[in-house]
C-alpha cells in the first residue's frame, strides 16, 4: 500500500473527503515526526511506539573501492509494534496458510 491507496482507505472508513483523508495523514506524520525531532517518543496504545537510536560512530567500507571510511554517530527512527498490531498480523497470515 502506498501513500495513495491509504488516503483512499482513510477516507473510505472514515467517510471523509479524500482531500480531509490527506490532511489528516500529513498532520499526524508531521507530529509525529516534530515528536521525535525533539526527542520525545510517540506511544499509540495497541498499535506501537515511534522513538529514536542513537547509533554509534563506526568504520565502514565504501563497496565501490573497498577503501575503509567512517560512519559519523547519528540518530535514526525505530518503531516497535504493539502486541495488538502484532496479534492482528499474525493472525491475518495464519488464515491465508
Amino acid at each position: 500500500m502506498n501513500k495513495t491507496e491509504l488516503i483512499d482507505a482513510i477516507a473510505a472508513n472514515a467517510g471523509i473527503s479524500k482531500k480531509a483523508a490527506g490532511d489528516a495523514l500529513a498532520a499526524t506524520l508531521d507530529s509525529i515526526a516534530d515528536s521525535l525531532a525533539k526527542g520525545d517518543k510517540v506511544v499509540l496504545v495497541g498499535f506501537g511506539t515511534f522513538q529514536t537510536k542513537k547509533l554509534a560512530a563506526r568504520k565502514g567500507r565504501n563497496p565501490a573501492t573497498g577503501e575503509e571510511i567512517k560512519i559519523a554517530a547519528s540518530i535514526a527512527p525505530s518503531f516497535k509494534a504493539g502486541k495488538a498490531l502484532k496479534d492482528k498480523v499474525n493472525k491475518k497470515k495464519s488464515k491465508k496458510k
